[in-house]
């Protein structure tokens, strides 16, 4: 056998080279891509609620006996906008205008086989149509865009466009959201992180650790198709392509790239379904915190807040959860 693989993080830099043997022979024994699983997440995610079962199972008995595996998702660091306490519901959206986005991660082991890992949290955040995270709504998304008070919503400053949800038997979240928006200098994205071991209280997710950090990614002819459309068109200037992005790496699925399928071919206002399957290390702690660069998730606009989440930031409430 070949020497083992050097996984890598979003900026080059090299990661932690000790690999247990379980995981190599998990890695170096997968031929197929990330985005062949994808595919195959995709699949499972979208079916019928009496098919997802038998479906997720054959695909995790496939993926063991042939030995066929995603890589392990390489972490980046959570970003400026992160906020403690988001709420474990299915819609995030919280009155927000913008394009229907339905979500569907598959959370899988990719140190054994990729199996399914059934209650694993997934949170998510990401800006709204206009760039403006909750929390964070006085930070400038570059380029022109109305004040984030204007678009009209009733949504909770601290909490729209962020929340939990746990996974089920076969390592499947879904979440109701909206196409994110974009801000100077980041491309469209969403923010995300996989945690185990903790549970649901009061409303949110508590305890366990953070296995995974990392971003979900757009193709960018989709984006700009989307970004012509209301609200998102009131924002205007310089939209950063995926190429000329600080933190996605080209990678395609292993690097976040979400699978995208329009609701309507000719009517892209009705909206998408995306999909990804994230193969994690279960055993592994994320920190989020890294060495500088991309991996920072991006610089923060000009005015933007350092990160320090707001005094009466995002806490359960039983109006905001559904």
């Amino acid at each position: 056998m070949g020497a083992l693989p050097t996984f890598m993080d979003m900026t080059g830099n090299h990661k932690d080279t000790s690999i247990t043997r379980r995981r190599a022979l998990a890695v170096t024994g997968g031929t197929v891509a990330a985005g062949g699983l994808a595919v195959a997440g995709y699949q499972s995610a979208f079916a019928d609620d009496a098919t997802a079962t038998a479906q997720a199972t054959a695909t995790a008995s496939e993926s063991s006996s042939s030995s066929e595996c995603m890589i392990l998702m390489s972490s980046v660091t959570e970003g400026p906008y992160y906020l403690d306490g988001a709420l474990v519901r299915k819609d995030i959206t919280e009155g927000k205008s913008g394009v229907p986005l339905t979500l569907r991660l598959t959370v899988v082991d990719a140190t054994d086989g990729c199996t399914p890992v059934p209650g694993a949290a997934v949170e998510i955040w990401h800006c709204d149509a206009w760039g403006y995270y909750s929390g964070y709504t006085t930070a400038n998304p570059g380029g022109s865009a109305p004040a984030e008070s204007e678009d009209g919503s009733t949504a909770d400053d601290n909490t729209y466009l962020r929340g939990y949800q746990i996974a089920n038997a076969n390592g499947v979240v879904k979440f109701e959201t909206i196409f994110p928006g974009w801000y100077t200098p980041r491309t469209c994205h969403i923010h995300l992180k996989v945690h185990t071991g903790g549970e649901k209280e009061d409303g949110t997710y508590e305890g366990g650790k953070v296995n995974y950090t990392g971003q979900l990614f757009f193709a960018d002819d989709i984006a700009e198709e989307i970004f012509t459309l209301e609200p998102y068109a009131k924002h205007s200037g310089t939209y950063t392509e995926l190429a000329d992005d600080m933190v996605y790496d080209g990678g395609g699925a292993s690097s976040g790239l979400l699978t995208l399928k329009a609701v309507h071919k000719s009517d892209p206002s009705k909206g998408y379904k995306g999909s990804l399957t994230l193969g994690v290390d279960p055993d592994a702690e994320n920190t989020g915190a890294g060495s500088g660069g991309g991996g920072e998730g991006g610089t923060p606009p000009s005015d933007a807040p350092t990160g320090t989440p707001p005094s009466d930031s995002a806490s359960p409430s039983a109006s905001a959860s559904s």
